[in-house]
């Protein structure tokens, strides 16, 4: 997609288990039809499609 997010690198393993840093990988894994959508209600819709379409 084209709004990918960098992970970081820490020190400490605390940081690991930060909500941010733990969605970075899932995120930019989502195909971009989902991230590009134009509003919340069409996000939605289209991410229930793309988790549906990996079950």
């Amino acid at each position: 997609n084209g709004f990918k997010l960098k992970e970081g690198r820490f020190k400490l393993d605390i940081r690991k288990k930060f909500f941010t840093l733990r969605v970075v990988r899932y995120w930019n894994r989502l195909p971009r039809e989902v991230v590009a959508a134009p509003s919340l209600e069409a996000f939605k819709a289209r991410l229930d499609e793309a988790l549906g379409n990996l079950v």
